[in-house]
């Protein structure tokens, strides 16, 4: 069944309990993996997701995942973490490390999915804001509602006034997703550009797990 945007947003998705290997990731990347799952018959990988909310929360990621990890090392032969750095500070880095596991390389899911050296190669790009295909649909759950803007729309300068453009970094083909990425970027004054990745280094990352 496929899990719905709400529920990996709040609550995040529990394991199935079936399968060799555990992805312990972000809410944010359940379709993604998902797919890629189903795509390849990795049928020995199990997933469960922390609330994706949690990226507007980082503190709370690295407890959680030492807890589970912790938890679960005696169920699984391996325990894979699907999460960059996502505001951590290196913590979950260093707190993989001290656990054994190993996690997704980059600062951030924009990075990994547009792939990690060609964002690089962007980083100059200071005046953009990136969105992904659950950021797309999740937008004001992540953004309009917590900062407000739903409340006090005058804000709307305050927040975006240094931006120039929204690059919709799309995972799939979705036209339905463009025009909703457009009217995102229409409403909060920015230019508007999409540039398609699909799965970009997560698709490697978890072929190796």
């Amino acid at each position: 069944m496929t899990p719905r945007d709400t529920d990996l947003t709040q609550a995040g998705l529990a394991p199935s309990g079936r399968g060799r290997v555990l992805l312990l990731a972000c809410g944010a990347l359940a379709h993604e993996i998902i797919a890629l799952r189903r795509m390849n018959g990795w049928d020995h990988l199990d997933l469960q997701c922390l609330p994706a909310i949690w990226h507007n929360h980082p503190e709370r990621i690295v407890p959680a995942v030492q807890d589970i990890v912790t938890a679960r090392h005696g169920d699984y032969d391996r325990i894979f973490v699907v999460y960059a750095d996502c505001g951590t500070g290196g913590q979950l880095q260093a707190a993989c490390d001290a656990l054994g596991v190993r996690m997704i390389a980059g600062p951030h899911c924009y990075s990994f999915f547009e792939g990690n050296t060609r964002f690089t190669e962007h980083a100059d790009e200071i005046t953009a804001f990136y969105l992904t295909d659950f950021l797309t649909r999740q937008f004001d759950a992540f953004v309009w509602k917590p900062l407000g803007l739903d409340r006090h729309p005058a804000l709307l300068d305050m927040y975006f006034g240094n931006y120039e453009t929204l690059v919709y970094l799309a995972q799939t083909d979705d036209a339905d997703l463009t025009a909703r990425a457009a009217k995102i970027a229409a409403r909060i004054g920015l230019t508007f550009e999409r540039r398609f990745t699909g799965y970009g280094d997560l698709a490697t990352a978890l072929s190796q797990a």
